[in-house]
């Protein structure tokens, strides 16, 4: 699993109710939510962002709720991974099961800035940063892991046959 990207990074305790709204939750599409993504707390995201960018958050990534919809929201505006200092478990194991990768790493977190390129090789566990030149390890995702996020979430990987 490869990813590359330029970075949009926010702080600690970025929670369900800023990444989508509460106001947003009246729907399932996943384009609506994607339109209202991180708007309470940065107005410009949806404008800028693009597919295949990498978000880095700080402590506590997606606390709060256990919504599905903030990780939702997040791969379908075009984020390719999130990497964070720590995350909020539920919402861990929800990226996860909509096939949003996820990676904590408190060093990389901290060094990589806003607009930085990413390039992460999540088979091997590096973040490489281009910009920078800078390394990062982390834990390489298990292969049932890496099958559901390629797979596109767990419904998927369990219709197809993948897991069982």
């Amino acid at each position: 699993m490869k990813f590359t990207g330029k970075v949009i990074k926010y702080g600690d305790n970025i929670d369900t109710d800023v990444i989508i709204p509460a106001r947003y939750l009246n729907t399932s599409d996943h384009k609506e939510l994607a339109a209202h993504c991180m708007e309470d707390i940065d107005t410009s995201f949806v404008s800028r962002v693009q597919e295949g960018d990498i978000m880095v958050g700080g402590w506590n990534f997606g606390c709060g709720s256990s919504r599905e919809h903030a990780p939702i929201a997040i791969k379908a505006s075009g984020i390719s991974l999130v990497i964070a200092k720590s995350f909020a478990r539920i919402f861990y194991r929800n990226a996860i099961n909509i096939g949003l990768a996820i990676v904590e790493s408190e060093q990389a977190a901290e060094a990589i800035q806003e607009g930085n390129i990413i390039t992460a090789d999540l088979d091997n566990g590096i973040l490489h940063n281009e910009t920078t030149g800078e390394e990062y390890q982390v834990e390489p995702f298990p292969a049932f892991i890496q099958t559901i996020i390629e797979n596109g979430g767990l419904v998927e990987s369990i219709k197809n046959g993948s897991i069982q």
